[in-house]
């Protein structure tokens, strides 16, 4: 089974296949392929509240890419969703309508409470220790999302507008960050100790640059120590020396910043960074609903 998924992000836009296996009774998903388009939406809807003309032609565009190549492998069924950027947009309907006719793509545009559930659809806390509490975080262009669970379950779920696109353009106010990180302490408290569940485009990135093995926890002092080699390079030296590409050389800094006052509000003192997302997430919904279906249909 094959299924695709399409994140319709701040900083990017991003299209994932996925197969999905059974395995013992179980399913296994396996990533078969990644496409990422730099529009960075956000950029136009949280500075001037609308999206341009400009990067609206390149989404639609995009889309109607992304509807080919949909169909060219065979998907059995497909979800786009878009967030922060296009929740903040005044044309964003406009633009929903006009990709829904010229891409033939429909998109949702999902609330913040929608998106961390869609995340947390995952799973990754089955594979976890129950008897441990974890903090499940997600940081985005726009938005943060932050899912505290203790024993397998969600106790709360809360999604903020503090993310990477919003923060690099000074959109974040001193009180709105303060309610963030009082929060953060707030309902952590009683959960102690925590360790940390990470996820989204610039975590994912920060992992790899730590060198740690797939689903092995890195500690937050690595973290802070990253984060400070990062900052001692200019934007050209990250792209140059370091390879990142352009639209994640600035952003990352961020995004780390966002990271690290979590972990520091939280006590947390540990992070295990699973590589995955919304898309992820996205398919794991397709899947489940899908397999409702087929048991409905035996009815």
């Amino acid at each position: 089974m094959k299924f695709a998924a399409i994140d319709i992000g701040s900083n990017a836009v991003r299209l994932l296949f996925c197969n999905v296996y059974n395995e013992n009774g179980k399913p296994i998903f396996k990533k078969a392929e990644l496409i990422r388009v730099p529009i960075r939406l956000g950029e136009d809807s949280f500075l001037n509240g609308v999206i341009s003309p400009e990067k609206e032609e390149k989404l639609v565009t995009a889309m109607k890419a992304f509807k080919h190549l949909i169909s060219v492998y065979d998907a059995l069924d497909y979800r786009a969703c878009a967030t922060s950027a296009m929740r903040d947009a005044e044309n964003r309907y406009d633009i929903v309508d006009r990709v829904r006719k010229e891409a033939g793509i429909k998109i949702e545009i999902i609330d913040g409470k929608t998106e961390a559930d869609i995340i947390y659809s995952n799973h990754i806390e089955e594979h976890l220790d129950k008897g441990n509490n974890y903090l499940y975080i997600d940081i985005g262009g726009g938005s943060t999302e932050i899912t505290l669970f203790s024993k397998g379950k969600a106790v709360v779920s809360q999604s903020f507008n503090i993310g990477t696109i919003r923060m690099l353009h000074n959109q974040i106010d001193k009180e709105y960050w303060g309610y963030f990180k009082n929060w953060i302490s707030e309902m952590t408290k009683g959960y102690k100790p925590l360790m940390a569940i990470g996820s989204g485009g610039n975590i994912n990135k920060l992992f790899k640059l730590s060198g740690r093995k797939l689903n092995k926890p890195i500690a937050t002092a690595k973290l802070k120590n990253l984060y400070e080699l990062l900052d001692s390079y200019t934007y050209e030296e990250r792209v140059q020396t370091l390879g990142l590409n352009p639209d994640r050389a600035d952003v990352i800094i961020p995004a780390s910043k966002i990271l690290l006052t979590v972990l520091k509000k939280a006590e947390i003192e540990k992070v295990i960074i699973p590589q995955i997302g919304l898309s992820d997430g996205i398919v794991h919904t397709l899947y489940e609903n899908y397999m409702e279906k087929k048991k409905e249909e035996k009815v």
